[in-house]
Formats: structure tokens, sequence, C-alpha cells
């Protein structure tokens, strides 16, 4: 204080500072914008693939047309993956997106933080790759036959041991996320 009493005074660039600091967050915006555009390339390679399966339906076998449904399926497993990263990042680092009491609203967009969307992120990249590694599983039949393959034994295994990396990973982050939670029913 000083000597008439009064609050010391503040520099006007140390009181700007903070607006500076906290309003950076919207040069994410461009980040979730670019992924929007991301999320209208896979809806192209989604319709693309449905197109290829409609018209060659009665010329494939049923690995390849479980092939092309299980790269459907990835497809929409990653369009997730997208719109929970857009969705959740943009409430969480930038701006809320005042969706209170919209029907649409997604169930777990009231809870999201941080933590919960790692966890969730973890979540569905396990998905994603159970996905890619059900297609290896499924090509790898033909390791070894006349048939064309894209895999070896050694790349089946890499993949299976990275798929196991990503589960504990997910472990570790849920692990590490509930220890840094305070116990049921007890306050800080």
């Amino acid at each position: 204080m000083s000597h008439s009493g009064e609050p010391p005074r503040v520099p006007v660039a140390v009181k700007l500072l903070p607006t500076i600091i906290f309003s950076s967050r919207w040069l994410q915006l461009p980040l979730y914008l670019g992924l929007i555009v991301a999320q209208c390339v896979y809806v192209f390679l989604f319709l693309k693939e449905l197109w290829h399966l409609v018209t060659h339906a009665t010329e494939f076998g049923e690995q390849q047309i479980m092939l092309v449904v299980l790269g459907l399926i990835d497809v929409v497993m990653i369009s997730n993956l997208l719109i929970m990263v857009i969705v959740g990042g943009y409430e969480t680092f930038v701006s809320r997106l005042g969706l209170q009491d919209h029907p649409d609203q997604p169930e777990w967009l009231s809870h999201v933080n941080a933590s919960v969307l790692k966890i969730k992120l973890a979540m569905a990249i396990i998905g994603i790759s159970s996905i890619h590694l059900l297609r290896t599983f499924i090509e790898a039949g033909n390791i070894g036959s006349t048939t064309a393959t894209n895999y070896t034994a050694t790349g089946v295994i890499l993949q299976t041991a990275i798929h196991t990396v990503f589960i504990l990973s997910a472990i570790g982050i849920a692990w590490v996320d509930r220890m840094t939670m305070p116990p049921v029913g007890k306050a800080h």
C-alpha cells in the first residue's frame, strides 16, 4: 500500500497480460475448424466405400464384404473420435457451446473435462485399433498361401503388440486419473 492508504497502481501492461493469455485460447478455433473439414473428408470416404460395396456386392466374396464393412466401421469410429475432439475440446479449452436443454446435446458433454476427454479418446483409439487388428487377423489367414495379402507374420505380431500398448496406456491413464480424484463421499 502507498502512504495515502490507496492500493499500489498496477501498470496497464500487467493488467493486459492475463487478458491476452486467456484470449489466446481462441487460437485453437482454426484447429477445430480444420478438424471439421477432416470430418467432411471422412464423410466423402465413407460414401465412396459404401458405393464401392453396393456396386460390387455381387462380385465380392464374404471375406471381401466383411473387410469393406470393417473399413466402413473404422471410418465411423474415426469420425466419432473427431466429434469427441472437436466438441469436447472446444467446450473444454475454448468456450462453452451453450447447449443447455438442447434435445441433441450429447450426454457426455455435460460432464466433460480434460480428464474425461483423455479417457474417452483412449477408449476410442482402442476401438479403432481393434477394428484394424480384426481386419489384419482376417487377412492374416492368407499369409503363406497363394492368395495375396498385405501382411506378414511379423507385421501381425507388431500390430498386436501396438494394440496391447494402447490398452495398457488407457489403463494407465484411467489409473492415474483415479489416483488424482478424491475418494467418493469425501470432500477436500
